[in-house]
């Protein structure tokens, strides 16, 4: 089966799909068509071999594709996906889908409404670093876990376009943050009950900075951190279970799991001397105490979307990224920004 797509906005990440993410997808993706408000972009499109269009009318009317790409800035997707659902086409939209959950919500609607297709490109579910830690904890690795920091940090700023500016949905919340909170919904299986965010703006009129705390029904905690002011990162995911420790240092890959071997050690009476006095509770763990682990492989492809994406349409598989999943996320994400700009933890059932 032949999927054929028209593209909405003809930039960066639109030719990130075009050339990274289709091609390997094996899915039989072809694009058709791509409309831009920007001339020089529908000249690069119509360059690479497709139709360019100054019009959104005239681009949803063209029939020689049944399958829209929204990949514009933030703030635009709401109208452009019901544009696109109301004229009969399927709908892929980037992340941040929405800036709020009722417009979301509007979405959903409406393709439930019309009959269409509609998904969101979540594509870090895919990402290596996270399927490890997905997997590690569904091997019991770690034993239960109770707490999970996620971060990415960097010193470059924010890009020196669209997402630098807040009317049009930037920052690091819609941008990074967009991610990592679906990762951590789908890594803990439970309701979020707190909600609790410090977000700052250091250098530019948007966040770049943020960091968020949410407590889950089930006891376990997780923190996430999006710094772009940052010279020394930490780990990319540390996560902590009753019966070891999960490091992955960052986007290599790079890191061990520790377990506990005896539950139970028999310290004595004596304590460690370090620099900051005596301690018998933070004193280095004996060596044969413990066992140090690979972290476990895992085959992963962010062109998996696409085979998925065709699956779906011939019958054979549920959507990868449902929409009600991405709801759920995109509520979390308000309660964060609400936290913030109140200084207030939000209690909530997410």
């Amino acid at each position: 089966m032949k999927v054929t797509f028209g593209i909405i906005g003809f930039g960066w990440m639109a030719n990130w799909h075009v050339k990274k993410i289709i091609p390997p997808a094996n899915a039989e993706v072809e694009i058709k068509a791509v409309y831009d408000i920007d001339e020089e972009r529908v000249k690069e499109g119509i360059r690479q071999g497709f139709t360019g269009y100054h019009s959104l009318e005239e681009f949803l009317e063209d029939n020689s594709f049944d399958n829209v790409l929204v990949a514009t800035p933030n703030s635009t997707h709401k109208d452009l996906v019901i544009a696109a659902l109301r004229a009969g086409k399927n709908v892929v939209c980037e992340k941040p889908v929405t800036l709020n959950a009722e417009e979301l919500e509007e979405i959903i609607r409406v393709a439930k409404e019309t009959g269409r297709l509609f998904t969101v490109h979540q594509n870090r579910r895919r990402d290596r670093d996270y399927c490890i830690v997905k997997k590690a904890i569904a091997d019991g690795l770690v034993g239960k876990p109770f707490f999970i920091e996620s971060r990415v940090q960097g010193a470059n700023g924010i890009p020196s376009d669209w997402r630098r500016q807040k009317e049009f949905g930037g920052g690091m919340l819609y941008d990074w943050g967009a991610h990592l909170v679906d990762q951590i919904l789908q890594l803990v299986d439970s309701p979020v009950v707190e909600v609790y965010s410090h977000m700052l703006n250091i250098n530019y009129q948007v966040d770049d900075n943020f960091k968020a705390h949410l407590k889950f029904e089930n006891g376990v905690s997780a923190q996430i951190e999006v710094d772009t002011a940052c010279f020394q990162p930490l780990p990319r995911w540390h996560v902590l279970g009753n019966k070891g420790t999960l490091n992955i240092q960052n986007w290599e890959c790079e890191g061990n799991v520790v377990q506990g071997k005896v539950e139970e050690i028999d310290w004595g009476v004596d304590a460690s001397e370090s620099a900051a006095g005596s301690t018998r509770t933070m004193r280095p763990r004996p060596e044969e105490t413990t066992k140090n682990l690979p972290l476990p492989e895992v085959e992963v492809s962010w062109s998996e979307f696409y085979r998925n994406y065709r699956d779906v349409l011939e019958g054979k598989a549920e959507l990868f990224v449902n929409p009600e999943s991405v709801l759920r996320a995109v509520r979390v994400l308000d309660a964060i920004r609400e936290s913030s700009e109140k200084g207030i933890c939000v209690r909530c059932r997410l």
